[in-house]
């Protein structure tokens, strides 16, 4: 579970940007017809190191996007990159999604697909390695996604919890 000291607090400085991932048009049908709604998933992220997710459902699809972007600007949490990548291996579940993200050398590039993608970018890694097992539903991908980002640490916090240097983590 993600942590409370990865929260962001203020949002008034940050230039957020937006990526939407999946609209899912959902249909009620009623003895007057059929009534169409709409959800829709967002990502918004600086692109340095802070993202968030955000849930939107309306009657139309600007508004559900509004909701969603609204949403998740509230859900933000900051994600320790290290030189374009993210410091080490890590794997987390959300529902039936499974995701894999481990670090890459500088050059690599984003090797992710879908709702991974829009994550890792929005968060600002520039050289990753993901991969997506189980489900394929952007909801549980976007949330599995960020729940593994919520989890890395950074070296400067395990070394010092270790009572090491920074050089001493990257050299084992």
């Amino acid at each position: 579970m993600i942590g409370v000291y990865n929260r962001v607090k203020s949002t008034s400085d940050l230039e957020l940007k937006d990526r939407l991932v999946a609209i899912n048009r959902v249909t009620k049908v009623t003895k007057g017809g059929r009534t169409f709604s709409f959800a829709a998933i967002v990502v918004v992220g600086n692109e340095d190191g802070i993202v968030g997710w955000g849930l939107g459902k309306a009657g139309e699809v600007t508004t559900a996007i509004a909701k969603a972007v609204e949403s998740a600007k509230k859900n933000l949490i900051r994600i320790p990159v290290h030189k374009g990548t993210i410091p080490h291996e890590q794997l987390a579940k959300f529902g039936g999604a499974k995701v894999l993200i481990r670090p890459a050398s500088h050059g690599t590039g984003v090797k992710a697909g879908g709702a991974m993608r829009a994550v890792l970018e929005s968060v600002g890694i520039t050289d990753v390695l993901a991969k997506s097992k189980g489900s394929s539903n952007p909801h549980n991908l976007v949330k599995a996604t960020i729940a593994a980002l919520g989890e890395l640490r950074s070296p400067l916090t395990v070394a010092q919890n270790r009572g090491v240097s920074v050089e001493k983590v990257f050299r084992g």
